[in-house]
């Protein structure tokens, strides 16, 4: 499994550069994406995640 997640693409969130494969600290990628552009829209991805499972969380209370 870690040879498939090495081919990934991951977004830098101190960089903002899309990386393939591990090319930097943990702390400072998300991912894994399956495609660069994919990674490239990373921010807006983990955005709309984030609203939707705050609208399921409140749906749930």
């Amino acid at each position: 499994m870690t040879a498939d997640i090495e081919q990934k693409f991951w977004y830098n969130l101190k960089t903002g550069a899309v990386e393939h494969g591990f090319q930097s600290a943990s702390a400072d990628r998300v991912g894994p994406f399956d495609t660069h552009a994919e990674a490239e829209q990373a921010l807006e991805i983990l955005r709309a995640n984030s609203a939707k499972w705050a609208e399921e969380d409140a749906a749930e209370d």
